[in-house]
């Protein structure tokens, strides 16, 4: 059992931050030997979507870079088609979470309101609460065919270097990442996040506020490659996805049927290329 268990995040005096790795005592078993250590665990904090004064959705999230999971989250669920149609974002910590104070364009509220979920979700889960089927499977249009290639080196020491870049995840073990493989082979961003989803969320929204253009590069993940990876990928135009694991069937179906190329299981020893493989040479 834990010395000490934290019973809510800490906030930075000066900045109003939440932390998003805290210090537990705990007791560690090796070799049949327990020794008393401390130990750095990832923060998850509920963060609050709001849009134009109401609330949206509650995700749990790593408490950083929420300005990007912001614009991420917007552009990748369909809330605005472009990064200008957010106008303001205010991030406002209190004592139970992070509410996220988003001011978008009046047309994009009002569609919104008409196709509103409630979205209370838990670490990994992206389509809970979705009240239809429809909303469930979202089929957003194919990428641009052409789009980046990379070579099967260029993939494989991508996900080498980003691992340079998971600063949370080297001090917790705790958090998953996902990384933009620019067109030069370089890895360009790399955001992290305890949630897959929110990772990717994160880097989209990161790449959205600096201008990217989604077809010149690739996003490696350091999870599976689920349905809504790829869902979220396709909406805003990346057209090539490589995971360190296994993608679901839907996941497949839908990089099919977006023209995305997908890989997964990408590993030292190999990969497997599961759709489209006309951008990997």
């Amino acid at each position: 059992m834990n010395a000490r268990t934290p019973q809510s995040p800490s906030i930075d005096a000066v900045t109003g931050d939440y932390a998003t790795s805290t210090c537990v005592t705990v007791s560690r078993w090796r070799d049949g030997q327990r020794e008393t250590v401390q130990d750095v665990v990832a923060e998850e904090v509920p963060i609050a979507l709001e849009y134009n004064g109401i609330s949206h959705a509650v995700m749990m999230a790593t408490p950083a870079d929420l300005e990007d999971f912001a614009l991420g989250f917007s552009l990748t669920e369909g809330i605005i088609a472009d990064p200008g149609e957010l106008y303001e974002c205010e991030i406002v910590p209190g004592c139970e979470g992070v509410q996220v104070q988003m001011r978008i364009a009046t047309e994009r509220f009002v569609a919104l309101k008409e196709k509103r979920r409630n979205l209370t979700g838990r670490t990994g889960c992206g389509l809970c609460g979705a009240e239809t089927l429809e909303q469930a499977v979202r089929h957003p249009k194919a990428v641009a065919h052409e789009g980046a290639q990379f070579s099967v080196a260029q993939v494989h020491a991508a996900l080498e270097r980003m691992q340079g870049g998971q600063q949370l995840q080297q001090l917790t073990g705790a958090t998953h990442a996902a990384a933009w493989l620019a067109g030069d082979g370089s890895i360009a961003l790399v955001r992290e996040d305890v949630g897959r989803h929110n990772a990717l969320d994160k880097l989209i929204g990161a790449l959205a506020g600096q201008g990217a253009d989604f077809s010149t590069g690739a996003a490696i993940i350091t999870s599976r490659a689920s349905y809504e990876m790829v869902q979220k990928a396709a909406t805003v135009g990346i057209g090539f996805i490589a995971a360190i694991s296994a993608p679901t069937a839907l996941a497949i179906r839908l990089a099919e049927e977006t023209d995305v190329t997908l890989l997964g299981f990408v590993r030292k020893q190999g990969h497997v290329v599961y759709a489209c493989p006309h951008r990997l040479s």
